[in-house]
């Protein structure tokens, strides 16, 4: 198998199960009450993130993330322009198709959900379903008294919770792939940095971090009926979960490579 190919193999592989186990958790969280309280949902997303890194390491070096795979090219100089264009491809190509195999397992289901709180899909109040897919601030998932108080969250805090939240999450990736730590605890370390923020983030934003796991399962539900709830979305804030995570991912690898200075790091880069 030549190098590209197994770019595209192992990229989709892992976006697409991290994608898939993580928007699924969400469905059943939301249609089905499975998950008691945030934790849990953050600890599948850890696991599932952690089951697309071993799948994927060897294959492409686990990127699975577009704010990963652009900071690795800009300050480690991973992949050319050419292979990062291929690296994204094949993480939105995993997720798209983990977001439409998601409706199609949970699709009946949301349309019942949807009946029975007589939301309207593609209007106002319609992401509280089209959340299952792609992200909205504040959390739309939020218990009464929480959505008051997270009510006032915007574009520029939701930005800021994106960018901070990734940028962490490249800084744990960033150091613990150049320091001694063994290859097959590094996706355990990773996972459980992922869990952390997510129950630090989540209830600001849902806790993307991830343009493709955001935008994949987005335009899935954009062609599904969500139409404007889920592109552009509400105050037009979905390229926060684009712009966010990559400037997030910038900024970390910059503090653990230029800042904290250079060190060896191991093969596995995500």
């Amino acid at each position: 198998m030549k190098d590209w190919q197994k770019i595209v193999v192992g990229e989709f592989l892992g976006t697409f199960t991290l994608t898939f186990f993580g928007c699924s958790v969400i469905a059943t969280a939301v249609l089905a009450g499975a998950q008691v309280g945030l934790w849990q949902v953050a600890v599948v997303w850890g696991i599932a993130v952690a089951l697309g890194i071993y799948l994927a390491a060897d294959l492409s070096g686990a990127h699975l993330n577009p704010a990963v795979t652009v900071a690795l090219a800009l300050w480690r100089k991973s992949a050319d322009l050419k292979e990062t264009a291929i690296y994204i491809g094949s993480q939105l190509g995993g997720a798209f198709t983990a977001g439409l195999l998601v409706y199609l397992v949970f699709g009946q289901a949301i349309g019942i959900f949807e009946a029975g709180l007589g939301l309207v899909r593609g209007q106002p109040g319609s992401q509280l379903s089209a959340m299952m897919f792609g992200e909205y601030f504040p959390n739309p998932g939020l218990s009464d008294e929480a959505a008051k108080i997270f009510s006032g969250i915007g574009p520029a805090q939701a930005f800021l919770g994106e960018a901070i939240g990734t940028a962490f999450l490249v800084m744990v990736i960033f150091t613990v792939t150049k320091i001694e730590v063994p290859m097959w605890l590094q996706p355990i370390l990773i996972g459980a940095a992922i869990a952390l923020i997510i129950s630090t983030i989540a209830p600001l934003t849902q806790a993307g971090f991830n343009p493709a796991r955001d935008f994949g399962p987005r335009l899935v539900s954009f062609f599904a009926g969500w139409n404007r709830i889920a592109i552009p979305g509400p105050h037009n804030g979905f390229w926060i979960y684009i712009a966010g995570p990559i400037t997030g991912g910038i900024v970390g690898g910059w503090l653990v490579d230029r800042v904290a200075g250079k060190r060896h790091h191991h093969k596995l880069e995500s």
